[in-house]
């Protein structure tokens, strides 16, 4: 009972702050943390599916996304935390990536 209470509690506090997560020193946009996270969907997708075309022309997908947007590995991660802490704000956003998938899927059919 101690446990459920503890949880609850825990919970509303959090439930309460605007966010949790410290603002990072490099705050990327919305609109540019969408897009990484679209491009990573691509690349990610594009290892399951096609790794031999990653291999053939040495795209590793971590690099390539740190090249493309100018930002490093911490940038990139505290940045995701962030919006990730925004769980609503966060579900739109990979709600419109989504969209962007399908609708270019849709074009190369």
């Amino acid at each position: 009972m101690k446990k459920i209470v503890l949880f609850v509690f825990v919970f509303g506090f959090f439930a309460c702050n605007e966010n949790p997560v410290k603002r990072p020193k490099i705050l990327l946009d919305e609109a540019t943390m969408e897009n990484i996270l679209f491009d990573v969907a691509v690349l990610q997708a594009a290892k399951i599916n096609a790794p031999d075309i990653l291999q053939t022309n040495k795209i590793e997908a971590k690099d390539y996304i740190y090249k493309k947007y100018k930002i490093d590995s911490a940038t990139y991660h505290q940045n995701n935390r962030y919006y990730a802490a925004e769980v609503n704000n966060y579900k739109h956003m990979h709600k419109r990536i989504l969209e962007r998938l399908e609708k270019n899927q849709n074009i190369k059919k």
